[in-house]
């Protein structure tokens, strides 16, 4: 392995990735570093004017970019990103599936909607959107999937047990799927971010976050940004060898 070979272990021109969740936080970081590293990102929102704006910031930074409103829970939605991604460059090459409500309840006092619709975007969206993707990842030569699930799927989580419980489901459908799929060369991992400065993280409060940051063995919460190697290392050739796996960046939360 020479310089050249290394520079191109995380080179991803030519690839067409689909970003979840990609206008904000984890997802926009992740489509940010994507661009960088050559790919032409797709990023998926429920608010069009959200997909629009980051269409324009990838754009304007020199990116090839589409922002394609898509709500997960709408699986008509997730069908009509794979073809729209389909139609505009004419192949899929990475999937990420980072798109994710954090809606809450306490156990005992779960409701059937509150419950439906935690599943319907945490779990149900990210399968059925590798599922309308995958006669176009099978054609990719280089095709990959990344899970991004949580921290919280290793832990006991009472205060937020149904996203808990779906980003677990989800790790689990990521083992199948890398099992299933290897035959078809589709490499499936999952991301298991901590805590991580979203606007998911700071609606929890002031108090909540300390005690986020306290929790691990850092001692912080890590910048969206910090997911990003993560995230190009499981969708790049670096990881060419690498399927079925779960990489945790919780700064030790799981470990301590």
């Amino acid at each position: 392995m020479d310089a050249a070979g290394v520079r191109t272990l995380f080179d991803l021109t030519g690839r067409v990735a689909i970003v979840t969740g990609g206008t904000r936080g984890i997802g926009l970081a992740i489509a940010e570093g994507f661009v960088a590293a050559g790919a032409s990102v797709v990023v998926a929102s429920r608010k069009p004017e959200a997909c629009a704006q980051t269409q324009a910031r990838l754009r304007a930074g020199g990116g090839t970019a589409l922002g394609v409103p898509a709500h997960l829970g709408d699986l008509a939605a997730v069908d009509r990103l794979v073809m729209t991604t389909l139609d505009t460059f004419g192949r899929l090459d990475i999937v990420v599936n980072n798109a994710a409500t954090g809606l809450a309840q306490p156990l005992g006092q779960l409701t059937p909607d509150a419950w439906a619709k935690s599943n319907d975007v945490n779990l149900r969206g990210p399968v059925f959107l590798v599922q309308s993707a995958l006669e176009a990842l099978t054609a990719s030569p280089c095709a990959a999937v990344i899970n991004v699930i949580s921290a919280g799927a290793f832990l006991f989580s009472p205060a937020v047990a149904m996203y808990a419980a779906a980003k677990a489901a989800l790790m689990s459908y990521t083992r199948s799927m890398a099992a299933d799929f290897a035959p078809r060369g589709i490499r499936v991992n999952a991301l298991a971010p901590g805590a991580v400065d979203t606007d998911m993280v700071r609606a929890t409060g002031p108090e909540a976050q300390a005690g986020m940051a306290r929790a691990c063995l850092q001692k912080r919460i890590a910048s969206p940004g910090e997911m990003v190697g993560p995230a190009l290392f499981l969708a790049s050739d670096a990881a060419s060898f690498v399927t079925g796996q779960v990489l945790i960046a919780d700064g030790g939360l799981v470990t301590r």
